[in-house]
């Protein structure tokens, strides 16, 4: 399942985030997005996680979570239409 998560610190690498979410479950990828031209982070990412179950858990616990001082914004990913 793939989740959003908002509001992240721009110090925050995704090493970091992962090893966050890996203590809810499984973690697939870890994506943060980054600016194309000055190369820092925009603040928000996706991560996929292994099982629904895993996912949910993870956002309970750290939707609403204070990180480095901002309070993170953990959703279900929602694909974009083309």
């Amino acid at each position: 399942m793939k989740l959003f998560v908002k509001n992240i610190d721009r110090d925050i690498n995704e090493l970091q985030l992962e090893s966050l979410f890996a203590q809810y479950g499984e973690v697939i990828s870890t994506k943060i997005v980054y600016d194309k031209i000055t190369w820092e982070s925009k603040g928000f990412a996706f991560l996929e996680m292994a099982k629904k179950t895993e996912a949910y858990k993870a956002i309970d616990a750290l939707n609403g979570k204070e990180l480095k001082g901002r309070v993170l914004s953990v959703e279900i990913a929602v694909d974009k239409p083309r």
